[in-house]
């Protein structure tokens, strides 16, 4: 059993990084854009107009398993700051703060930092494009004596 939910992580993983930035991006372009039942916020406003904008750009690469990484990080770091200067200054506990989306988007784009693209991402497909074009044979020009 292990060893065919081992061979399964890339998808897992994949699929949980789709989730993920997609739900992120929904919240960036919510908070943007006045959709989805939200009220847009003011532009250039800090710091909910710029934490908007890496949700929506950062969300998309996540989504598109682009730059994952990097992404990630930004990403995990905004809402981090999103948890420790805007939630829990209100009260220790995420649910007693309403912090617990901020929590979850932060250990959950932490992770996958560490994890990367998993499969389905355009970062394994650059990659493996790339691979190819170094391994191919090139072609030798002859020696003129």
């Amino acid at each position: 059993m292990t060893g065919r939910l081992n061979s399964a992580q890339p998808y897992a993983l994949g699929l949980f990084r789709i989730v993920v930035g997609l739900l992120f991006t929904c919240h960036g372009a919510a908070s943007l854009f006045g959709v989805l039942g939200r009220q847009s916020v003011e532009t250039g406003a800090w710091p909910n107009w710029y934490a908007a904008v890496i949700e929506l750009v950062g969300g998309g690469l996540v989504l598109l398993g682009l730059a994952t990484r990097a992404a990630a990080f930004v990403s995990s770091g905004a809402m981090a700051y999103a948890y420790f200067k805007v939630h829990q200054p209100q009260a220790l506990w995420p649910i007693q703060n309403s912090g617990e989306g901020a929590a979850m988007y932060c250990w959950s784009m932490f992770l996958l930092v560490f994890t990367g693209s998993g499969a389905f991402g355009l970062d394994r497909l650059l990659a493996r494009r790339s691979s190819e074009r170094d391994e191919r044979p090139r072609e030798q020009a002859p020696v003129a004596a």
